[in-house]
């Protein structure tokens, strides 16, 4: 039940997590409408910070463990020729795309506390907290009512009252009046769950109070990967501080000292990092470019543009900058984290055993026996999922006026099951940026061309199974594995990438190939969706219920306060000692423990709206009964916990 605290300003605070305070209408025609407002008065407003325009996650039916991005080199260049060639391309020009459009949904309002006023009747402020009643009967609330003595009562308004000082006053509720008869639970607030997810394949002896194991392992991993250190000590070549950054943790093994070779994919010796920006507190993937020296900072156009794109499938590029942090002159990237991820290279191609089908002596020759059907490939749906993904992370990049550059197995990150990023953008474009170039768009066309001969060539190495479905020499032999063992779309598909036309192509051209599985993999990431929010539902509450319980641990059984040994045992206290006995030490007629959760969390729930249910609270020598309401004992609670914060503070 508990929900793990963290030290970010948005977190809930001790202070301000209570429900809303209890008011004790008594309505003259609606006798029902006070439980509406307890009901109400469950939900706890939260400061939430706006979230970020993404796309849902594409599903998954199998999967495995998440693990430090353990990447292996490849050849770049074999991505970035066409395999079969035809004449060439005609006068370049850029695909005009129309750019798509994102919604963000804002922050929903803080709850406004309903004050009894002191002096004179003040008109009772609508909670924002939806009302049940509100989509059940009509309502006249918008008409404003100017003399609600005089007038009667419109539909849906109930005249209230209220004694203060021993004056009653009288005002409008426009809050609607329930349907007759409607009964709400006991304050038990977890729904079975709902049967469009219910009926999704479920697991055998899946909890059905708590996320699923599964899920909650995942977050657990992202969470560790995410505050993983390092030893300065034990690992000294990495500073402790880069610019703005912090907390160094190498995300790949670093490169030796006296290393000469550089690596094939961007001619330069890089390494990889975890840090946290002290501007932000947020943890970023720093991208190292060894030994290299910017001497020209009109790239930063590029850079400029990479910016501002911000995709689902793209891992978006923060900033760029140079340092000598490092001992050398240095080009460091820095991208979102993404925690958990690992590379398409390391998840699918670093099996030795997927290059037995182009390395069999028979296989392909006509008299040897062909592979089995589906023999150790992947399944055609994943890898339809993949292009759906990657022709949309490419579709965003061509119509900003970009070029990917880094379609390659090994900067492909995938997280969770099938979700898939392009990684390391950009940086082919600082490191080859030619100061002689007037314009530094002018050869986009061509790479935006090379892009898709290379997502060409990473659907044909999936297919496959290993990346040596790509070389020349394999390649009928692929072709012909491709055509045996998936559908006909899939195959001219890798055609049509891999052939170079007359024309400039535009990744739009391969939407008809994808079709209609398009919408499965749209109906996938949704039932994802579903089953990630039903999961969240489940732990909802859990946040409030264990500030209650921390609240009520921080008053029980303290030893000594304000130089008084008895106080936790007199006075309100008492109560709510008695209370925690009421809680958790309950027991059957036969002396043995009785334990049910929601007895628990039905009356904490009551404690934390002040229902005015009365309650029984026996002694431990059980001489003494008190009969006390919730109400009461909230009071009791938030007092005695004002008077520790007080004490905390210096104020007493």
């Amino acid at each position: 039940m508990m929900q793990r605290m963290t030290n970010s300003s948005s977190s809930p605070s001790l202070l301000n997590d209570s429900a809303k305070q209890y008011a004790g209408h008594d309505p003259l025609t609606s006798p029902a409408s006070s439980l509406f407002n307890d009901f109400a008065a469950l939900s706890l407003s939260q400061r939430r910070k706006t979230p970020n325009p993404t796309a849902s996650e594409f599903i998954p039916k199998g999967g495995s463990t998440s693990r430090l991005n353990n990447v292996s080199q490849s050849s770049m260049s074999a991505f970035s020729q066409a395999l079969f060639s035809h004449p060439s391309m005609g006068s370049p020009a850029t695909a005009g795309l129309a750019p798509g459009m994102s919604l963000s949904a804002g922050s929903s309002p803080l709850h406004s506390p309903k004050i009894t006023p002191h002096t004179s009747p003040a008109p009772r402020r609508r909670s924002h907290t939806p009302n049940p009643a509100n989509y059940m009967v009509p309502t006249s609330a918008s008409t404003p009512v100017t003399n609600a003595v005089s007038q009667p009562p419109s539909t849906g308004q109930v005249i209230q009252k209220e004694t203060v000082g021993g004056t009653t006053y009288f005002y409008t509720d426009t809050t609607p009046a329930p349907l007759t008869g409607m009964v709400f639970p006991n304050y038990h607030i977890y729904p079975p769950t709902a049967p469009h997810v219910a009926y999704m394949q479920p697991k055998a002896n899946a909890p059905s109070f708590f996320m699923t194991d599964e899920l909650r392992q995942e977050l657990i991993n992202r969470h560790l990967i995410t505050m993983a250190q390092i030893d300065q000590a034990d690992i000294p070549a990495v500073p402790t501080e880069v610019d703005s950054y912090h907390s160094l943790f190498p995300l790949e093994p670093l490169p030796p000292p006296n290393r000469i070779q550089k690596t094939s994919n961007f001619g330069y010796i890089t390494s990889c990092y975890k840090a946290v920006n002290s501007k932000d507190d947020l943890p970023y993937c720093l991208r190292r470019i060894h030994g290299f020296r910017l001497v020209n900072t009109k790239c930063m156009v590029l850079v400029d543009m990479w910016k501002k794109i911000q995709h689902s499938n793209i891992v978006t590029l923060r900033e760029v900058f140079t340092t000598k942090a490092f001992g050398e002159h240095s080009l460091v990237f820095a991208y979102d984290f993404h925690a958990g991820g690992e590379t398409m290279m390391s998840r699918h191609f670093n099996d030795p055993s997927a290059d037995a089908y182009f390395t069999k002596r028979k296989w392909g020759q006509h008299d040897g026996p062909l592979p089995r059907q589906h023999a150790g490939l992947l399944p055609e749906s994943l890898i339809w999922a993949y292009i759906v993904q990657l022709s949309s992370a490419l579709r965003t990049i061509h119509t900003a006026g970009l070029a990917c550059r880094v379609m390659d197995p090994t900067k492909i990150l995938v997280t969770g099951k099938t979700r898939l990023r392009v990684n390391c953008v950009g940086v082919f474009d600082v490191l080859t940026f030619d100061n002689s170039q007037n314009n530094p768009l002018a050869l986009m066309a061509q790479f935006q061309q090379a892009d898709l001969i290379s997502l060409g060539k990473v659907v044909l190495a999936l297919a496959c199974n290993s990346l040596s479905g790509i070389q020349r020499e394999n390649l009928q032999k692929a072709m012909e594995l491709v055509t045996i063992n998936y559908s006909s779309d899939l195959k001219n598909l890798i055609l049509y990438l891999l052939t170079d036309q007359n024309r400039l192509r535009s990744v739009n051209d391969i939407m008809p190939m994808i079709g209609a599985r398009f919408y499965t993999q749209l109906d996938a990431a949704q039932m994802r969706n579903d089953v990630i929010e039903e999961d969240l539902a489940k732990e909802v509450q859990n946040g409030r219920l264990f500030r209650l319980l921390a609240k009520l641990g921080t008053i029980n059984e303290r030893p000594e306060f304000q130089k008084d040994p008895t106080w936790s045992e007199t006075g309100d206290r008492y109560l709510l000692k008695l209370f925690r006995d009421h809680l958790f030490h309950q027991v059957t007629e036969a002396g043995t423990p009785w334990i049910d959760l929601s007895h628990i969390i039905s009356c904490l729930n009551k404690l934390d709206a002040g229902v005015p249910e009365k309650i029984s609270l026996i002694s431990r020598d059980e001489k003494s009964v008190l009969v006390v309401t919730y109400s009461d004992l909230k009071r009791c609670f938030e007092n005695t916990f004002q008077e520790l914060i007080a004490a905390a503070n210096g104020q007493l």
